[in-house]
């Protein structure tokens, strides 16, 4: 039996994903194997060391210690992709009332206490004052080509805009998925140059904070749009409220709400209302739980934020998952090792990311505990996994 500890309101969908018979979800387990959670702030909270995975049914992970967990040998998962439609609607909304001055036009009709005729002649001898754009034909920049990116991208697209993006580390499904219509930039600043809209879509970390400073600012066309439903700290704050002042932004459209922006009258704030639909809650949450089941289960690593991804289909072997620091020697030592017992390795998997590595491996017997201890105690592991075959599952662990 896995024991869970939930915290949020996590929709029911999810969590029937972890079958009863081998998942125990109770929100307070002193000693959980893992952790699925939304938005709670564990960087407050002692995580004990039971924890081998943590999964968020969501995508930031602002509230989780991801460097800390990644040294104990422990992946944090999250799920890319099952609310960017629900952002990518958010932000064609954002654009619209942008582009169409629709919130003044809302506010002003509120304040117009006339009678009848005076009311409709009112009406149309001042609805001049709101008159505003349309998006076909304008140009569009976007930052980040992940799951949301590439979705406000084709649905620029869509709308009839020239749409330009930017992403260093485009992955090979995302570009697949991306509208031949998007033009792609060598770099942000050639992205932001001269465009009418930008939409940010960069997950906030120390080289995204304040990414999009004055200077991106004022090299988009005088008068654009700067959308950001990606993390507050990623726009220069002050660069932006001095472009809303001068003009040369007509309006920010922003998720995550600063007290300095509240009553500015250019300032189109939400509450972070982004992935805030019942459809990208349920498909979070299944996500989520999916994958932290895969990693319980198989050892596999889906949609993490700092172990590189691997996905290897079980086969007959018993199975072993390694994390350890990403140095030339060790894999070897550890094929040594195995040897040395006379384990057999039927299937191997070994991938990197930064300065973590994972391995996956398939074995001929079952390793003995003695074993699992001596690969724990090597320099370099962070955590070794002994799940045993996919029809005699076994839970030892070493290394911590």
């Amino acid at each position: 039996m896995y024991n869970i500890r939930v915290y949020n309101n996590i929709a029911s969908e999810g969590l029937a994903r972890l079958p009863s018979d081998r998942y125990a979800a109770p929100s307070g387990h002193e000693a959980p194997d893992g952790i699925l959670l939304r938005s709670q702030d564990l960087h407050s909270l002692e995580i004990p060391q039971s924890v081998q995975v943590v999964a968020r049914a969501g995508a930031g992970v602002n509230n989780i210690p991801v460097d800390a967990l990644a040294e104990r040998g422990v992946p944090v998962l999250n799920a890319p992709g099952a609310n960017a439609n629900a952002v990518k609607e958010a932000v064609v909304a954002g654009m619209l009332l942008a582009a169409r001055n629709i919130l003044p036009a809302w506010e002003h009709l509120r304040g117009l206490d006339l009678p009848v005729g005076q009311f409709h002649k009112a009406v149309e001898s001042q609805k001049k004052q709101f008159a505003g754009q349309e998006l076909a034909g304008r140009v569009m920049g976007v930052a980040g080509l992940g799951a949301v990116g590439v979705e406000v991208a084709n649905a620029a697209v869509a709308l009839g805009m020239n749409v330009f993006g930017y992403d260093p580390a485009l992955a090979l499904d995302r570009a697949w998925e991306l509208s031949a219509q998007v033009g792609k930039g060598r770099s942000l600043e050639q992205v932001f140059a001269g465009a009418d809209f930008a939409s940010i879509h960069v997950p906030l970390m120390d080289s995204t904070r304040g990414l999009v400073s004055g200077n991106l600012i004022r090299s988009m066309r005088k008068g654009g749009v700067l959308l950001n439903f990606a993390r507050g700290g990623v726009v220069d704050l002050k660069a932006a409220v001095e472009a809303l002042d001068s003009g040369w932004l007509s309006a920010y459209v922003c998720d995550f709400p600063e007290p300095g922006l509240l009553r500015h009258p250019k300032a189109i704030l939400l509450p972070h209302l982004g992935a805030s639909t019942s459809e990208a809650e349920v498909n979070c949450a299944v996500a989520a739980a999916e994958n932290l089941r895969a990693y319980l289960e198989d050892g596999n690593v889906r949609g993490s934020v700092n172990f590189p991804v691997i996905d290897l289909p079980r086969r007959d072997g018993y199975r072993l998952t390694i994390a350890n620091s990403n140095v030339p020697w060790i894999v070897a030592n550890i094929s040594a090792l195995l040897a040395e017992e006379n384990l057999n390795i039927e299937d191997m998997m070994n991938m990197s990311r930064g300065k973590l590595a994972y391995t996956m491996l398939d074995l001929n017997d079952q390793a003995p505990e003695r074993v699992i201890r001596r690969l724990g105690a090597m320099e370099g592991i962070l955590r070794v996994r002994d799940l045993g075959r996919s029809d005699n599952p076994r839970r030892f662990e070493e290394g911590l």
